[in-house]
């Protein structure tokens, strides 16, 4: 196919793994530079425009940005519900002492970071409404800056990253269905359940054909979109449905390793960063180091950066010591350090829930000083500390150096 070998050409040139990073990063600060520049208003301008898909008096009608966060991300995510799918069918989420511990640590990671904010916004109602915001993990950032590292961490880590950023995008999603949202449709649900019953009656049915799949797909997108429920969600329900089968089949003989197969390079090179570029757009305008201080923003930053570390390595050491959840194999403290950082990248995620939570210009402010300083914080430390980490073939050669010495 032609995306196959562009990407496989991109990917050579740029560095295997690192690629996609590398992309992602670029449209990132592509946009951040267009935003704070004579271009801002085209800018606004394009991601404001409406675009319509209709048939007869039949239609949906959103602004370019709309459509790019809830149809284009929802392609994302059910590449990401089909990783995992894949990790906890026959893969080092299988087990479930293994496959608990990312559950645990999302948990960790989403509370403690709450309850870090609410501690500095007590007593103040209004500030209080963004008590989720730090709670977020940007995942296509997230996983972004672990790509730049290439194959200095090993698979697993990256598997656990993709776990907890995916529950914790998930809670993200119920907090936002749940608070956010100022009216949920029964009808929309109902026929969203139906659907998503229609697809596990294929899977048990033995459908491996994907087209079945893939049109309720887009039946079930409508109806969460419709629903008020994040559209997102219906990518990893659609992710879960398709059949894998056992063993270690051919892919064109299995529905999910081909899908999958089929979406990453449309994810690495089109549909990660035309999100970035359409959500980093951030204004600095009005912005100096002492916003940084008040308690919306002081708290924000501080639950991102410090809320995450603290609550994904203490959920997780406490896990593994009561014997609730196992360390992955090949994966080091540190790493789980530097993964616990990573997930204080919030950043677009938890933009999205500031402008759910305040209407206010300084409201929106203050959010946007607090998730940038923490997640751009977060990102740098998280990068450093995982650079540095050695390896664990490398930690053995120098146990066995010592013991020789001996």
């Amino acid at each position: 196919m032609p995306v196959r070998v562009a990407y496989n050409v991109i990917v050579r040139a740029l560095g295997h793994e690192t690629a996609p990073g590398i992309v992602l990063v670029a449209a990132a600060a592509l946009a951040m530079i267009v935003m704070n520049s004579g271009l801002a208003s085209f800018y606004t301008t394009m991601l404001g425009t409406p675009f319509t898909i209709a048939y007869g008096e039949i239609g949906l009608s959103k602004p370019l940005l709309l459509w790019i966060n809830d149809f284009l991300m929802a392609i994302f995510f059910l590449l990401v519900g089909l990783e995992i799918k894949r990790e906890v069918v026959a893969g080092n989420l299988s087990d479930r002492r293994s496959a608990s511990l990312p559950a645990l640590a999302a948990l960790g990671g989403m509370v403690v970071p709450a309850l870090i904010y609410v501690g500095f916004n007590w007593g103040d109602t209004e500030a209080l409404r963004g008590w989720a915001v730090p709670a977020a993990t940007d995942i296509a950032f997230a996983l972004g800056i672990l790509a730049l590292l290439g194959n200095r961490v090993p698979v697993s880590l990256k598997v656990f990253l993709l776990a907890v950023a995916i529950i914790d995008d998930l809670g993200a999603i119920v907090i936002i269905a749940l608070f956010y949202t100022a009216e949920l449709s029964g009808t929309a649900l109902g026929i969203a359940a139906v659907v998503i019953a229609g697809m596990i009656a294929l899977n048990r049915f033995g459908v491996r054909a994907v087209t079945p799949y893939m049109l309720l797909g887009i039946v079930l997108w409508v109806a969460v979109l419709k629903s008020g429920v994040h559209a997102t969600l219906a990518g990893v329900a659609v992710a879960f449905c398709i059949p894998m089968l056992g063993g270690s089949p051919d892919e064109d003989e299995d529905p999910l390793h081909r899908v999958e197969h089929a979406l990453v390079p449309w994810v690495g090179f089109g549909i990660m960063p035309i999100f970035a570029f359409a959500n980093a757009g951030v204004s600095l305008e009005g912005m100096s180091f002492s916003s940084i201080l008040e308690p919306v923003s002081a708290g924000i930053a501080a639950g991102l950066l410090f809320g995450k570390q603290i609550g994904i390595v203490a959920t997780t050491a406490l896990a593994v010591a009561v014997g609730v959840g196992r360390l992955p194999v090949g994966i080091t403290w540190r790493q789980i350090w530097g993964v616990s950082l990573l997930a204080g990248i919030g950043f677009t995620m938890s933009l999205f829930i500031g402008n759910l939570a305040f209407t206010s210009p300084d409201g929106a402010a203050a959010v946007r000083v607090g998730v940038l300083s923490g997640s751009i914080v977060a990102a740098l430390i998280g990068y450093l500390v995982l650079r540095t980490a050695p390896r664990v073939a490398e930690e053995r050669v120098g146990k066995q150096s010592s013991n020789a010495a001996v």
